[in-house]
């Protein structure tokens, strides 16, 4: 079976229906009336409202040359007008582009070099950075034709507010097919640089409606919008799923713990999705015993190593149900854990494949390993992305209809993932394949250790030697004998205990909580 009739099996079985994202938000709009759907700080936008906002950008990026199939950038924080940004460009079949607002001029010029994107949104500043004086030198070098500046203006731009104002033209008939791209996102490039992952309406619509299912959402569940909505789980959760599944998002500029405990209290929002270090900040900070956080009842985290003992400790002081998953940019949910499972499953494992999914795992010459064994995760599922934007990228990441994950795990006899590292991120230690999410997870659970990260260093003999970076708790240390004698004390093999050991006051991190290891790897060839 190749893809493309992988995807008519799909449709046959109607994991792909014969809708589109602009056409489902417009059923929940008007099912929905004046019930908010986005809610940032004091502004509250309904669905009645937005709807009229999206119809009203729509016209105007008609005006500005948009056709079906182009690419529209945005560069926005957590902010509500990236909501109707993104469906505005939805509702006239072109191809939304979010572009993480930490990009600076190096990665935007190949993003944009690549999306060719008619139009870009940017805020005139965030976080004391200049995007619009970016922009506009973005658009100077010929890289996009047309700028837009959210919350600001500047001469010989677009400010977003005056697109808002009724248009000349009404918003185009759609033209959009539940096949074509609706999503065209960056990964965040930490070894090179980023690359361009499509998305249809079918492969998104189908990862939302599963997750509807999987975690029990309705329309009266309120997301906390923590995430990036320029990363694939804060833009599923926080900027689609009100438009598709008529829920409400209460968005977060950025992480606070603090004010996340606030927010969940005075909009009684239910669940939230995130790395391990959000979980881990909002059961730590001091006010999560004194917040109200009775509607609160879901917390699904992935993404990075977790210690099932800090899971534990975060699920009794926040009192809510937490949920581990296991997803990518190409593949935003293969598996999670369900509510019903025996916790050591739910809080110790990735989870299994959800509904239609499928997963394979495959040793190094392409054959399944026997149950229990470790290799190569291979995804098949009815929300797997269609494709890099840079095609040539697809041919080593696709074997037939499968996807090659680039990540290592195991499947249990009774179905659960065990993820257990990269296929790149493994050291090689005479000849022995070391991963380092084990010595991570073990190091994690060390009562001085608040983050770790294990890295390879070259060795002229061994191939490659172990080092541990280090960030303590608070007013705690670690040295490199007490690092060894308790890795030593959980038994494991001698080689796979790391040789070297550095200090930290943090680990460098992507804003979606991933730890910059290229960054790490450097730090140690300048020493």
């Amino acid at each position: 079976m190749d893809r493309t009739e992988l995807g008519e099996r799909y449709r046959r079985e109607g994991h792909w229906r014969r809708e589109t994202l602009p056409a489902r938000a417009a059923a929940v709009a008007s099912s929905a009336g004046e019930l908010p759907a986005i809610v940032d700080g004091e502004r509250r936008v309904g669905f009645a409202e937005a709807h009229t906002l999206i119809e009203r950008l729509a016209g105007h990026l008609t005006l500005l040359g948009v056709d079906p199939g182009d690419v529209v950038s945005w560069q926005l924080p957590n902010w509500w007008e990236a909501a109707i940004v993104h469906q505005a460009i939805l509702r006239v079949g072109a191809i939304p582009n979010p572009i993480n607002p930490i990009f600076r001029a190096r990665e935007l010029r190949y993003v944009l070099a690549e999306a060719r994107p008619r139009v870009l949104f940017v805020p005139q500043a965030f976080r004391r950075f200049d995007h619009a004086a970016l922009g506009k030198r973005l658009q100077d070098e010929k890289l996009v034709e047309h700028l837009v500046i959210v919350r600001g203006e500047i001469m010989s731009a677009f400010g977003l507010g005056e697109l808002f104002e009724e248009p000349d033209v009404s918003a185009p008939t759609p033209l959009s097919r539940p096949s074509d791209p609706a999503l065209l996102l960056y990964t965040s490039g930490t070894t090179s640089n980023p690359k361009g992952v499509l998305h249809s309406h079918e492969t998104l619509l189908y990862e939302i409606d599963s997750l509807r299912t999987v975690h029990a959402i309705t329309p009266s569940d309120c997301y906390l919008g923590g995430s990036p909505v320029t990363h694939i789980a804060g833009l599923v959760y926080g900027l689609l799923m009100p438009f598709a599944l008529g829920t409400r998002t209460a968005l977060l500029e950025r992480w606070d713990a603090g004010r996340a405990l606030e927010l969940i209290a005075s909009e009684r929002a239910t669940f939230q999705t995130g790395a391990p270090t959000f979980l881990q900040t909002l059961a730590e900070h001091p006010n999560a015993s004194k917040a109200d956080l009775s509607s609160f009842r879901l917390f699904s985290t992935g993404g990075a190593s977790i210690s099932t003992e800090m899971i534990r400790a975060a699920e009794r002081k926040l009192g809510c149900t937490v949920k581990r998953a296991y997803g990518s940019t190409e593949v935003p949910t293969l598996t999670a854990t369900a509510f019903e499972d025996p916790e050591g499953l739910r809080l110790g494992t990735d989870g299994r494949a959800i509904d239609a999914a499928e997963m394979r795992i495959v040793s190094p010459d392409g054959l399944d390993v026997e149950a229990g064994g470790e290799g190569e995760i291979w995804a098949r599922s009815p929300e797997v992305f269609i494709g890099y934007r840079n095609v040539a990228l697809n041919d080593g990441c696709f074997a037939g209809e499968w996807f090659r994950t680039g990540d290592l795990g195991r499947v249990d006899a009774e179905g659960f993932l065990h993820v257990t590292g990269r296929l790149k991120d493994i050291i090689i230690r005479g000849g022995e394949n070391i991963s380092v999410k084990e010595i991570e997870d073990l190091l994690a659970e060390h009562p001085a250790v608040a983050d770790v990260a294990i890295v390879g260093m070259p060795d002229p003999v061994l191939g490659e030697r172990a080092c541990a970076f280090v960030a303590p708790r608070k007013g705690a240390s670690l040295s490199f004998e007490e690092m060894t004698s308790y890795l030593e004390s959980r038994e494991i093999a001698r080689q796979k205990i790391p040789e070297r050991l550095e200090v930290r006051a943090k680990l460098p991190k992507t804003t979606s909580g991933k730890v910059l290891k290229q960054a790490l790897r450097t730090d140690l060839d300048r020493g």
